[in-house]
């Protein structure tokens, strides 16, 4: 299936591992030139290489720290600098820390809205004019299943990952007669670095191992087991094209069975 994606644009935050390198290097395989972002440090220009390497793919990488207000605008002017255009922009980056409520003081909830939520709006606002002269654009939120189904011991996220829903939603019905769509995916329990560490957190509150937290992960999902980032990324890939133009303001998630709701 062509999904159209050949000679886009597509910016990817958060791209130098885990489930945002998984998702730039399938956008790269479809033809897309792609711009990451993420800290300055050597897994940044790790991830381009790798994502040259494997795909053969024009690649540039934007030192970025996104909860910091002037780099996470700065990603997008810098790719915008380099390619001239964009077409697609995936709003993505690590979840806050795993603590019980008690254990959060005020400086990490401002830490979660600025990581989540204030980046997502920051990188958006950023993009969508460039998208709106183009009458075409494809936003993509990167959240969690947690805003359908909130996952002890993640109150940060579950909190503020809502927010990036109810941002997402309000902005999909403005952007619509752009062709601009505004979508979110939700993936559940994804085998990446993030994951281990979550579980790192939960084995040491309940005195247990994280390998016993993960295999009781894998006991509540129906599909017996974790996710693949790759299959998270061929999500965002297709809601990224241009076969996915009726699909907006839709919160799709990508969790093996686990979301137990109806809707």
């Amino acid at each position: 299936m062509d999904l159209g994606l050949k000679n886009k644009v597509a910016l990817v935050a958060g791209g130098s591992m885990g489930l945002g390198l998984a998702v730039a290097k399938t956008l790269s395989k479809e033809g897309a030139r792609v711009a990451i972002c993420a800290l300055d440090d050597p897994y940044l220009v790790q991830a381009k290489e790798e994502i040259i390497r494997e795909t053969g793919g024009e690649v540039i990488a934007v030192p970025a720290d996104v909860t910091n207000a002037e780099e996470a605008k700065n990603f997008i002017r810098h790719a915008l600098d380099h390619y001239g255009t964009l077409d697609v922009l995936v709003n993505n980056a690590g979840g806050p820390p795993s603590k019980p409520f008690f254990d959060i003081d005020d400086n990490l909830w401002e830490f979660g809205f600025r990581l989540n939520l204030l980046s997502t709006i920051l990188m958006t606002r950023e993009a969508v004019p460039v998208m709106k002269a183009k009458r075409w654009g494809r936003i993509i939120n990167m959240t969690s299943i947690s805003v359908k189904q909130p996952i002890d011991g993640l109150i940060l996220s579950n909190t503020i990952r809502s927010g990036v829903i109810g941002f997402a939603k309000s902005l999909s019905n403005e952007l619509a007669p752009f062709n601009i769509t505004v979508n979110n995916v939700c993936p559940g329990y994804t085998m990446t670095e993030r994951v281990r560490e979550v579980s790192k957190a939960v084995a040491a509150r309940e005195g247990t191992t994280p390998e016993a937290i993960i295999k009781r992960w894998e006991s509540e999902i129906p599909m017996g087991r974790l996710g693949k980032p790759e299959e998270l990324a061929g999500l965002v890939a297709f809601l990224a094209s241009e076969i996915a133009g009726f699909i907006t303001g839709a919160a799709i998630q990508i969790d093996g069975g686990y979301y137990k709701g109806v809707m």
